[in-house]
């Protein structure tokens, strides 16, 4: 299956269990390929054949914008380096959990999630360790008998209980033994490794001269500013209540494309969406993404004017539409 035909089925999921899609994403860098929600859940997607081809710099990227978004990163696999994803498992690449499209679909689609996750050494599952307990005693089994049964110590038995995870063939064991279902299914949306300490904001030591002009002044104004450099968007501006899309160039072509882009995220993604461009003769709209001459952001005096410029903005481009 090609990259794009997986992409194109991922998205037809997602629309049939009834998540808002953005556009997907053609622009480079991409750390993302779409945006999806579905009521508080807010999915940020990467599609590749081979998910070892998911580096630790994008991975990076993904999961601070997750976290900024308030959603979680996910990717859509096929294979690793050495063999197919396992359809009902889990893999973790730089802490975010990449699945197969069966495994995709059950989870959002059919609602029912995975219980496998791989780990090295193979796959293993989490047991419900008060479930294990508490039939063990009903069924008069004791650790030493329960042990025997599976070749392994009474200590194992006794970690298991206290919520150690197990190889698939014991757990298989231990539910044909105790004749109860015992994996407890695993949590995609809470799976993922969120980054150590909080996204770093207002840090511009590697941008260039017009992004620290244009994402400085944003500071200014009173906006936490958290740039990216593997988006199809420059920063991620926040003040305490609202989220906007900041995007930052010389126009050109491209800034058409990637306002728009910006534009049907931050619809899924409830955020505004801003481009401060330099040497444009008028400011406009691209869908809902506005275009700001970067000569006029000294008119801001804080961050309410620019939020009321892109409401008003945002309520003429509605009128027109």
């Amino acid at each position: 299956m090609t990259r794009d035909t997986l992409l194109d089925q991922a998205i037809h999921i997602l629309q049939k269990a009834e998540f808002m899609i953005s556009e997907k994403c053609d622009i480079r860098p991409r750390s993302f390929d779409f945006g999806a929600r579905r009521g508080k859940t807010f999915l940020l997607v990467k599609v590749l054949s081979n998910i070892e081809g998911l580096g630790e710099d994008t991975s990076r990227e993904m999961r601070r914008l997750a976290v900024l978004f308030n959603g979680t990163p996910i990717v859509i696999g096929e294979h690793t380096n050495d063999h197919p994803l396992e359809s009902g498992a889990v893999y973790l690449r730089y802490g975010i959990p990449c699945v197969n499209i069966e495994t995709f679909k059950d989870n959002f689609l059919e609602g029912v999630p995975p219980l496998v996750y791989a780990a090295p050494g193979g796959l293993y599952v989490e047991i419900d360790g008060d479930t294990l307990k508490a039939v063990r005693e009903e069924k008069n089994i004791s650790l030493g008998e329960l042990a025997k049964h599976l070749a392994v110590s009474r200590r194992a038995i006794s970690k298991y209980e206290n919520g150690m995870s197990a190889t698939i063939d014991i757990a298989l064991k231990l539910e044909e033994i105790l004749d109860t279902p015992l994996a407890k299914p695993i949590n995609m949306l809470m799976m993922f490794e969120k980054p150590e300490d909080t996204p770093e904001k207002d840090d511009l030591k590697d941008a260039s001269d017009l992004e620290k002009e244009v994402l400085g002044a944003m500071m200014n104004i009173g906006f936490d500013v958290f740039r990216t450099t593997k988006a199809p968007f420059n920063a991620l501006s926040r003040d305490d209540e609202n989220k906007v899309l900041t995007g930052v160039s010389d126009y050109s072509e491209a800034v058409v494309k990637r306002a728009r882009f910006m534009s049907s995220l931050a619809d899924v993604a409830d955020a505004y969406s801003v481009f401060i461009v330099k040497k444009m003769s008028k400011s406009r709209n691209i869908g809902n993404t506005v275009l700001v001459r970067h000569e006029d952001l000294k008119e801001f005096d804080d961050s309410e004017d620019l939020l009321t410029l892109l409401l008003k903005r945002h309520a003429h481009n509605g009128a027109n539409n």
